[in-house]
């Protein structure tokens, strides 16, 4: 023969009613159960509740601040650096070859004074210009051009005409 189950929540471990409390009821808190509002470790009802003390910033919350400012001074810095990409040059500016590659020969303006400057920007057009389109283009903006230089970034796309400095 198999016991049967107990009675009631299975989970409610711990728990025991008090002798002679039928089982499924709440404890009566006369006989030392759970208090109610209005006695004694409650507020009455409609009574101002305290307030809270100030929270503490946990190490985690300060973690996840430094984190959100370690990126913003990232993405500031690349912002400031970025200010003297091709995009901001201007016709007399003067210009740096920072790679050899020549589909990606990132060109910083620099000052013409400085030993870096290698070019020098005759004309700037804004639009998208293809090869044959770009070195027709510098002609007819600037006769004495060596070099063409295209970007293609949306509605960002210029052409820079530019010679040796």
């Amino acid at each position: 023969m198999t016991t049967p189950p107990p009675q009631g929540n299975p989970f409610a471990q711990g728990q025991q009613q008090p002798y002679g409390q039928p089982q499924g009821q709440a404890p009566d808190p006369a006989q030392g159960g759970f208090p109610q509002a209005g006695q004694p470790g409650f507020p009455p009802p409609g009574a101002p509740v305290p307030p809270q003390q100030g929270r503490k910033l946990s190490f985690k919350t300060i973690k996840n601040i430094v984190i959100v400012l370690i990126i913003a001074g990232v993405a500031i810095g690349a912002y400031i650096t970025s200010q003297d990409d091709a995009n901001t040059a201007a016709v007399g500016d003067c210009m740096h070859r920072g790679s050899t590659d020549d589909n990606n020969p990132d060109l910083e303006v620099v000052d013409c004074g400085d030993a870096k400057a290698q070019y020098k920007v005759l004309a700037k057009v804004e639009g998208n210009f293809s090869g044959l389109t770009a070195q027709t283009k510098c002609e007819a903006e600037a006769k004495d051009f060596q070099y063409s230089y295209t970007e293609t970034n949306g509605s960002k796309s210029f052409l820079l005409c530019l010679k040796d400095k």
